[in-house]
C-alpha cells in the first residue's frame, strides 16, 4: 500500500480549474493523503495551468518555477491547458514529474499514484496525515458539468486546449452536489467552458440538470456560470423562479460591434445579444449581468472601439471583465492583418473598464435601502476594516470595531457588513447602505 502524502495544490485561470482542484482536493482525502497550504511543506504539488492568453501562459510558467524553488524536494504534476497546448515546454520546467493533459486529467489522482508505483524510491516515503480542510472557505464549491468547446471563435484557444465538448451524466452531477451540501457547503457553481452546451446521451440539456437538482436536492443556492446568449430561453428562465437558483446570469459578449463579432466567428449579433438580456431582465426581477469584453481585436478600428463601448454602456452589466486581445499561435485570428498595438490595446482596456466600473455602481446603488441575501465567506483582515468602518453606521457608537464580513448576494453584489457574530457559512439578509469601490456596505438584518 503506498504511503499518504502531504499535497499542495494551485490553479491558474478560469472557475473550471478551481472546480477541478478542489475535486482533486477531495478525491486525495478520500485516499488518505493530507492538502497542505504551503508548498514547502508538501511531498507532491499540482499546479493546474492556463494559457487562455499569452499572459497566462507566462503566468503558469512562472508559477512552475516560483514552486520549484519554494520545495525543491517536492515532485510537481503539471495539467491543463498550458501543458496540453505545449506540453515538451512544461516537461522542461524545473522538479516536473508527470505531465497530465486535459484530456487525461480527470484521472489525475490515479496517474500521480501510478507514478508512485513506478518510482519506487518516491512511493516508500511515509508522511503522516491529518484531517482534511478545503484551501478556501467550505462556503461554495464549484461542480464542473461539461469540458470542451466545438465552436471555432476565431481568437480562442481553449477548443484546441480541452477538445470537443462532453458532459457528464445528470444523476452523477446530482449525486455530487447532494454530497456537498451533506459536507456544509451553502453554495454549488455549476461550471464548465460553457456550461449552456450541456448534453447528455439521452438528451438531456441544462434546464433538465438544473431542475433536478433543484428537486432532488436541499441545496440552499445554486449558481449558474458561463452560458452563451443563443441558449437563453424560456424554459431555463422560468427556473429562476425558485429562490434557491441565484439572479446571476454570466452572458459572454465579446464585443458590442457586429463587424468585430463576425470576425470573431461569434454565432450572434448586438441585437440577438440586447434582446436575450432584455428577456432575462422581464423573466428574473433585479438580475445581475455579468460579461467579457475583449478589446484591441485584429482590425479593431477607433470606430469599432467607439461601438462597442457605446454597447456595453448601453447593456447596463452589472459586472465586466476586460481582456486586451492576445494572439494564440494555431488559432485564425493570430494570422488576421491589422494588428492593434499594445499601446492602444492598454488605453482601450482602461476606457472599457472605466465604462464597467461606472455600470457596476450604477447597478449597486439601484439596492440602497433595500435587502439583499448574502452568504458570508470571509472575515475581512484588519487593515481593510478602518476605512470600511469609518463610514458603516454600525461603527459610530462603538469603542471596539466589530469584525467586518464578505460575501457575495444572490446577485453577486460583494457586501461588507460589521457584525459581533460569526456569520461564515451563513445566508442573512443585509440592508444596503453605501456603494464603495467594488462592493456596497450593509447592516445586518434584524
Amino acid at each position: 500500500m503506498l504511503a499518504a502524502m502531504k499535497i499542495y495544490l494551485s490553479t491558474l485561470g478560469c472557475k473550471l480549474n478551481e472546480s477541478e482542484i478542489e475535486e482533486w482536493a477531495r478525491r486525495f482525502t478520500n485516499d488518505g493523503h493530507e492538502i497542505v497550504d504551503d508548498p514547502a511543506r508538501a511531498d507532491y504539488i499540482v499546479l493546474n495551468t492556463c494559457t487562455v492568453t499569452h499572459v497566462a501562459a507566462r503566468k503558469s510558467r512562472q508559477m512552475a518555477r516560483q514552486l520549484a524553488r519554494a520545495n525543491p524536494n517536492a515532485q510537481i504534476a503539471l495539467t491543463g491547458c498550458f501543458v496540453s497546448v505545449t506540453p515538451d515546454e512544461a516537461k522542461k520546467l524545473p522538479n516536473v514529474a508527470l505531465v497530465v493533459p486535459n484530456a487525461e486529467k480527470d484521472h489525475l489522482v490515479e496517474r500521480i499514484a501510478e507514478f508512485r508505483i513506478q518510482n519506487p524510491e518516491f512511493s516508500e516515503l511515509t508522511f503522516p496525515t491529518s484531517n482534511f480542510q478545503l484551501l478556501t472557505s467550505k462556503t461554495r464549491a464549484f461542480v464542473k458539468i461539461e469540458d470542451g468547446c466545438n465552436m471555432s471563435c476565431t481568437y480562442c484557444i481553449i477548443p484546441i486546449a480541452r477538445g470537443k465538448e462532453s458532459s457528464r451524466a445528470l444523476a452523477d452531477v446530482v449525486s455530487e452536489v447532494k454530497s456537498l451540501v451533506d459536507a456544509g457547503y451553502k453554495e454549488i457553481i455549476l461550471t464548465g467552458v460553457q456550461i449552456s452546451s450541456y448534453r447528455t446521451s439521452s438528451a438531456l440539456n441544462l434546464r433538465d440538470l438544473v431542475a433536478a437538482i433543484l428537486a432532488e436536492t436541499n441545496v440552499p443556492r445554486l449558481r449558474l456560470t458561463s452560458i452563451a446568449p443563443w441558449d437563453l430561453n424560456a424554459a431555463l428562465l422560468d427556473l429562476f423562479s425558485d429562490q434557491r437558483l441565484c439572479r446571476h446570469l454570466h452572458l459572454s459578449l465579446q464585443s458590442g460591434a457586429d463587424t468585430v463579432l463576425r470576425r470573431m466567428r461569434r454565432p450572434y449579433s448586438t441585437d440577438q445579444f440586447a434582446r436575450a438580456v432584455a428577456i432575462a431582465r422581464e423573466k428574473i426581477p433585479d438580475v445581475g449581468i455579468t460579461t467579457d469584453v475583449i478589446v484591441g481585436f485584429p482590425g479593431e478600428s477607433d470606430a469599432e472601439f467607439e461601438q462597442s463601448l457605446g454597447f456595453v454602456r448601453q447593456m447596463q452589466f452589472s459586472r465586466v471583465h476586460v481582456f486586451p486581445y492576445s494572439a494564440r499561435s494555431g488559432t485564425v485570428a493570430a494570422e488576421l492583418p491589422l494588428q492593434v498595438s499594445d499601446a492602444v490595446k492598454e488605453s482601450r482596456v482602461k476606457q472599457m473598464q472605466a465604462v464597467g466600473d461606472a455600470s457596476m455602481s450604477a447597478f449597486a446603488a439601484k439596492f440602497i435601502g433595500r435587502e439583499l441575501s448574502v452568504l458570508w465567506e470571509t472575515q475581512e483582515k484588519d487593515e481593510n476594516q478602518a476605512t470600511d468602518l469609518e463610514i458603516h453606521p454600525l461603527s459610530f457608537t462603538r469603542s471596539v470595531p466589530p469584525s467586518v464580513w464578505s460575501g457575495y448576494s444572490d446577485n453577486y453584489i460583494r457586501v461588507l457588513a460589521a457584525s459581533d457574530a460569526n456569520l461564515t457559512n451563513h445566508i442573512t439578509a443585509a440592508r444596503v447602505s453605501q456603494v464603495t469601490g467594488d462592493h456596497v456596505l450593509a447592516e445586518i438584518a434584524p
